[in-house]
């Protein structure tokens, strides 16, 4: 009878550790995907997710064996194991609220995006993490009390479960809940677990656990009586990013949309005309593959759909388009036949649902392409496998004589790093690597979108401008000189091996003004 009950113990010990330890790492996961909105997603927002996680279970870890220590008997443990779990579970439910009440005020301070990224991590995903690592020690030191005799094999069981529980959480928080339920839904169900197992530990312990529920109630009251903590800012949650289509039409006059991808707008299309182009790169684009091909026959492929503007408006202005997109998302597609007025049987398009590097190698090696558009980049987050020499050889292999590869780069006025570095790699592949500018943006701040053109031909004009819809002008610069900026910026060349975007990009984090949104 001993023996049935001592196994039952372990299990029931084994269990609670296993599931609490899948818990904190679904949180982790999740809390990417619930900061997307406000801070992006990119290298250093893992960063900070990851470091403060880990810093939250160390410091639980630290107490947790400090509470197993002097816990008087196994009833004590319990009840300091169930108070952890269930200050987890209402920290973890808290999250909601406090970051739709945190996130605007905190950003809005000024601070350098890398500093409000740490902070906002911090204050959100540090005490939920801290709760759920008090756990361990507690539940391992009872689990050695109740079988001495096996101290080490105990000790290694209970440590293999925390390791597998996590490395669950992981594998079920990107493949399973954020897809089928949302990162809100996902957040509830950590709260849920770690109150199913407070509770579970408190069973025989009446007066607390009376408390336990009662708090509980207190707080599902709350958030159900604060509707704006539990929606979602999202109009739809993908794979691969937080999706919201807003209305433009109260700064454009005209019934207009902007396609925002987690933090970002990501294109605005006009309901009416869909050659009207509020972003002046794709203006650019259009005009230059105008001037270039006229407006009969087209064949481009678009690294990116992002709100399909440039795409929808080719389809319509020129004759005969084979117009080639590959976007990685479906649901980027979905929302832009649904909300953003892209026709599900628009001329000559084709979408193709891979990451774009994938798509072009699976075409002929032969030059098909009047014109390669990237359209992937967000902002900092730049895909750095796109941008390398290894696919800007693809990339030239596939154009025809006298086509172009345009990239728009968001960067810096001054020492703009990143843009050298992409600069210096496209001309191992193309001739002719050009850099243009809106006019009305050469003494506006500190932040510029740059226009780079890569071709086997230098364009025939330094200036091109265009009256259509928007009055605009773009400016090429000095060839000689950008050249010279390059050398001097002692840049490495992008390669599969070797493409550290996030630190060349480091400097638009780090200040305020360039990495203004």
């Amino acid at each position: 009878m001993q023996t049935r009950s001592s196994f039952f113990l372990h299990l029931g010990y084994a269990t609670t550790l296993f599931l609490a330890s899948a818990a904190a790492l679904v949180l982790e996961i999740v809390a990417g995907r619930l900061l997307a909105p406000y801070v992006g997603m990119s290298l250093y927002t893992w960063t900070a997710i990851i470091s403060v996680v880990l810093a939250g279970l160390t410091i639980g870890h630290w107490i947790g064996g400090r509470l197993a220590e002097s816990a008087a008997d196994a009833a004590a443990a319990h009840r300091r194991t169930a108070i952890a779990l269930a200050l987890a579970a209402l920290s973890a439910a808290a999250t909601l609220p406090l970051l739709r009440l945190a996130a605007t005020p905190l950003l809005a301070l000024g601070l350098d995006p890398v500093t409000a990224i740490i902070g906002l991590a911090a204050f959100l995903f540090l005490p939920p993490s801290l709760f759920a690592g008090i756990v361990s020690p507690i539940l391992t030191k009872l689990a050695v009390d109740a079988d001495r005799a096996r101290t080490g094999r105990t000790i290694g069981r209970m440590y293999a479960l925390g390791a597998a529980g996590s490395i669950l959480g992981t594998l079920s928080a990107g493949y399973l809940f954020i897809s089928w339920i949302g990162s809100v839904g996902t957040v509830l169900a950590v709260a849920g677990l770690y109150a199913i197992l407070a509770v579970g530990l408190l069973i025989g312990q009446k007066r607390l656990l009376l408390a336990a529920l009662a708090a509980f109630v207190l707080a599902g009251g709350g958030l159900a009586a604060t509707p704006r903590a539990l929606a979602s800012p999202c109009t739809v949650e993908s794979d691969y990013y937080c999706l919201r289509v807003e209305d433009f039409s109260g700064q454009s006059g005209r019934a207009s949309a902007v396609l925002v991808l987690d933090h970002l707008g990501h294109g605005i299309n006009d309901a009416a005309q869909p050659g009207l182009f509020y972003s002046s790169y794709l203006q650019f684009t259009d005009e230059m593959a105008a001037r270039r091909f006229g407006r009969d026959r087209l064949d481009a492929f678009f690294i990116g759909g992002g709100a399909f503007t440039l795409p929808r408006a080719w389809s319509q202005s020129f004759a005969d388009p084979h117009l080639h997109v590959a976007e990685i998302d479906p649901s980027v597609t979905a929302l832009a036949h649904d909300r953003l007025w892209l026709a599900p049987t628009a001329k000559g398009l084709t979408i193709d649902h891979r990451d774009a590097r994938l798509a072009l190698q699976s075409l002929s090696a032969a030059p098909r392409f009047d014109v390669v558009f990237g359209d992937a980049f967000h902002d900092i987050g730049i895909p750095s496998h796109l941008v390398t020499r290894e696919f800007h050889r693809q990339i030239a292999a596939r154009l025809k004589p006298g086509g172009f590869y345009a990239i728009n780069v968001i960067e810096s006025r001054h020492e703009p790093r990143f843009l050298f570095a992409l600069l210096q790699t496209l001309a191992h592949d193309f001739a002719a690597v050009e850099v243009w500018i809106d006019g009305d943006e050469m003494a506006q701040g500190e932040r510029i979108t740059y226009l780079v053109l890569a071709s086997d031909q230098a364009s025939d004009t330094p200036i091109l401008r265009s009256d259509r819809f928007f009055s605009r002008h773009w400016l090429r610069l000095k060839g000689d000189q950008v050249r010279a900026k390059v050398a001097e910026a002692r840049v490495p060349d992008l390669t599969d091996d070797f493409s550290p975007v996030d630190r060349l990009m480091a400097h638009v984090l780090l200040s305020p003004e360039i990495g203004e949104k």
